[in-house]
């Protein structure tokens, strides 16, 4: 399954609208409010590249108040999780 990374920079004061938008996104199995040089983090899941890469170009980067993206496309589904 198709898998990456989304670092997501907001205007400022919008990161919570983000947030509640991106988790009504369905290929969008996670995501945080972070400090540092981005705001938010969501790990995005597709059933394919395509359909992957229109969820993060026409869905994500289209949200209101989302300044700028970095996508990291994960090479290997292999995670390591400490619980």
């Amino acid at each position: 399954m198709p898998t990456a990374i989304v670092l997501i920079n907001a205007e400022s004061g919008a990161e919570n609208d983000i947030f509640e938008k991106l988790k009504t996104i369905p290929q969008v199995s996670e995501v945080y409010i972070v400090y540092g040089v981005y705001d938010l983090v969501a790990k995005v899941e597709a059933d394919s590249m395509d359909s992957l890469k229109e969820v993060i170009s026409s869905t994500i980067r289209r949200i209101p108040k989302v300044k700028s993206t970095l996508t990291m496309i994960v090479m290997e589904n292999r995670s390591y999780v400490r619980k």
